[in-house]
């Protein structure tokens, strides 16, 4: 087997790989991206990309279709990845996020790919009252990010070809890789714990996220890129998770603050109202992934980032204005005339 991922130097591409190595040895394993955030190395001995065939450099927006020939399975990790950069950089959001996405896939199913698994949010739901959320409920993105997500999906359902499409919507990502990102709300709460001993909730606390680590988001990328059109229908999106993993943001608090003694958990009841609260229902995925199901736990992510800043002697308690933060790396690259404001890489 022969599998292209696209964006694998960022923070959920090292564990993905990884992941893929171990279960498929035999297979070829190529990864393609623009090195943003190559540098972001986090505690890693060994470049994460030393499980790869070959490494390519390029930009999604505009990969050739010849470099799409002979791959059995393509994965769009390649994003901007979350809603401060996505609102930073509306447009280009949308031009990596859902149009890259769509022309990649289109070029795929030309080029005879079998299996393209694109990697989706549970985002889309936005603000969701009256319970856990199914694939066929409304949905109701609030960011760019959200927008560009749901807006890829409707496109590649659109798609008429015998290419196997999966769209893994996964819960909000978690955990240790080889280059962290701290923008993340469990992330954020133990590296918090660590570098002041207090964590304070921009919300009230009450809004409801799913979680899911790394890892698991490997293991789900491993059953997309060989999923049968039978298991599931030739389009698909999914919700990708575990229904025990949906937390409101106080819980998260508490549970690292339990594994971190002296932790204090304060509110901020002034913030503004969080425009995402949803729990999702990922009963589908648990059906038709059985062999795929997540295994990391909520007390064995915590533990593993504890491990891992720890490895890192992180200590910072400004650690929201350094390059563990996705969108001060753009910043920094467009500060240095690296990038201008289309994300583009300058001529030295």
């Amino acid at each position: 087997m022969k599998i292209l991922i696209t964006g694998n130097m960022g923070y959920v591409g090292p564990a993905v790989v990884k992941y893929l190595r171990a279960a498929r040895p035999g297979a070829v394993i190529h990864g393609y991206d623009n090195g943003y955030f190559a540098h972001c190395l986090t505690g890693a001995t060994t470049l994460p990309e030393h499980h790869l065939d070959a490494q390519f450099f390029g930009d999604v927006r505009s990969i050739s279709p010849e470099m799409l020939k002979g791959y059995d399975a393509v994965v769009q990790l390649a994003a901007v990845s979350n809603d401060p950069m996505g609102n930073q950089f509306e447009a280009v959001t949308i031009d990596i996020n859902q149009k890259s996405s769509v022309s990649i896939a289109k070029a795929a199913a030309a080029a005879g790919v079998k299996n393209y698994v694109f990697a989706s949010s549970c985002s889309v739901y936005g603000v969701a009252a009256g319970g856990p959320r199914k694939e066929s409920d409304q949905l109701n993105p609030i960011t760019a990010y959200a927008k560009s997500k749901i807006g890829a999906e409707q496109e590649l359902a659109e798609l008429e070809t015998d290419m196997t499409v999966t769209c893994l919507r996964f819960a909000t990502a978690c955990g240790m890789s080889d280059r962290l990102r701290l923008d993340l709300v469990l992330n954020d709460f133990v590296a918090c714990a660590l570098s002041s001993g207090e964590i304070t909730i921009l919300s009230d606390g009450s809004p409801w996220r799913p979680l899911i680590d790394v890892a698991d988001m490997a293991r789900a990328i491993d059953w997309g890129v060989s999923r049968a059109a039978d298991n599931g229908g030739r389009y698909l999106a999914v919700n990708a998770g575990s229904d025990d993993r949906n937390y409101q943001v106080r819980d998260l608090a508490a549970a690292v603050a339990e594994a971190i003694p002296g932790t204090k958990v304060s509110v901020n009841l002034s913030a503004p109202a969080d425009s995402r609260s949803y729990q999702v229902n990922f009963a589908l995925y648990r059906s038709l992934a059985p062999d795929h199901q997540p295994q990391v736990n909520l007390a064995q992510s915590i533990q593993n980032l504890i491990a891992g800043l720890k490895r890192m002697d992180f200590k910072d308690g400004n650690f929201r204005s350094s390059q563990l933060m996705r969108l001060k790396v753009l910043q920094g690259h467009i500060a240095e005339q690296r990038l201008n404001l289309d994300l583009d890489w300058q001529q030295a």
